[in-house]
């Protein structure tokens, strides 16, 4: 998996469903952690929590429940779910290479934090798809992906440079 590369607009619209997800639910804290526990984002009150460490548990929480999985005939296991005495989590399989983890008290119930955790894991799946697609065109066609930068254009200036180094001036 290549790393994911997140423009501004994207990230925005994440943050925007992930604090949907928090008022809505009434869950204190939600973290995107992607398949390699990394944290992608974070949104709610996380400033006591290692998101870092945090990202990698789940990542790896996720890695042994694929393997659970199979043994027992399931493809995958989709959601997890840790109860605790003060705090819960609530772990969403977003798509093969993200999870969101949610995080919350008794000031909640653990039906509302799957309502609105499916809820943003849908939008989160479909802001994700845009950005892994742009990031493919980008791959394949940058001056379609930069939105026709041609030779005027740090890229496009880069290749010209190159080419006249390779065949002489144009």
């Amino acid at each position: 998996m290549s790393p994911l590369v997140l423009h501004q607009p994207a990230l925005d619209a994440l943050h925007a469903s992930m604090t949907t997800l928090l008022r809505e639910s009434g869950a204190k804290c939600a973290v995107l952690v992607d398949q390699d526990g990394q944290c992608i984002t974070q949104r709610g009150f996380t400033q006591h929590i290692d998101t870092a460490a945090l990202a990698a548990l789940v990542a790896g929480s996720f890695a042994s429940t694929r393997a659970m999985a199979k043994l027992v005939g399931e493809n995958e296991f989709t959601v997890l779910f840790h109860q605790g005495e003060k705090d819960s989590i609530h772990n969403v399989l977003v798509d093969d290479d993200t999870i969101l983890c949610v995080i919350f008290d008794d000031r909640t119930t653990i039906g509302m934090v799957r309502l609105y955790a499916k809820s943003s894991a849908a939008e989160i799946t479909e802001i994700l798809g845009h950005e892994r697609k742009a990031l493919a065109m980008a791959a394949t066609c940058p001056d379609r992906a930069t939105g026709g930068a041609g030779e005027g254009s740090d890229m496009g200036q880069a290749a010209a440079d190159k080419l006249d180094d390779l065949f002489g001036d144009r």
